[in-house]
Parts: C-alpha cells; sequence; structure tokens
C-alpha cells in the first residue's frame, strides 16, 4: 500500500474527571518520543514523520498511553499527508521559512 514516509498531525485532547489535562497529554508525547520517528511538538498538535505503519502504530500506542494516565475518555484528531510516489518530509513545507 503506502511504502514511503508520510506526515501525521496528531491532537489527543483527554477529558478526565478531576484529572489535569496536561500530564495527561505529555504522557501521549512521551510515546511519541521514545518511537524513534522525527517529530514536532506544537501548541495544537505534534506532528509525525515516518512509514505509514509506524506512525499509525505510534498513534494507537498514544491513545493507550493517555488512557492509562487516566483519561476516560479522548476526542483524537489525526491528519495525514500522503504522496503516492515520494516521501513527505518537514523540510518540504518548512525549509523556504528558515
Amino acid at each position: 500500500m503506502i511504502n514511503h514516509k508520510i506526515n501525521a498531525g496528531l491532537q489527543v485532547v483527554p477529558h478526565a474527571e478531576h484529572l489535569p489535562i496536561y500530564p495527561i497529554i505529555d504522557e501521549a508525547i512521551k510515546v511519541i518520543q521514545q518511537s524513534g520517528l522525527r517529530y514536532m511538538v506544537t501548541p495544537m498538535e505534534t506532528v509525525i514523520e515516518g512509514h505509514y505503519d509506524e506512525v499509525m502504530t505510534v498513534v494507537k500506542r498514544a491513545q493507550e498511553a493517555a488512557l492509562a494516565a487516566g483519561a476516560q475518555e479522548l476526542v483524537v484528531t489525526l491528519r495525514l499527508h500522503i504522496k503516492k510516489a515520494s516521501d513527505v518530509s518537514f523540510e518540504d513545507k518548512t525549509a523556504k521559512f528558515n
């Protein structure tokens, strides 16, 4: 199917009664950091770069980490940038600004 690198924008918004949400979000980000994939944390989402299956595995694990950290439910937004014939990279989109 998809053999090239993709970019995924992941936003995990937890709901947890009587718990602050930022430590829960931090646990999701920790999974991304430990994945070995390229990532960029922004104020609204974390962008991940890697092969499709690798990225989707990390997305699933990040959600599981948020639930394990105390979230009763999650609202997850996932945006994917996929090219049919080549990789997608951070630099494709941001090099002109650096």
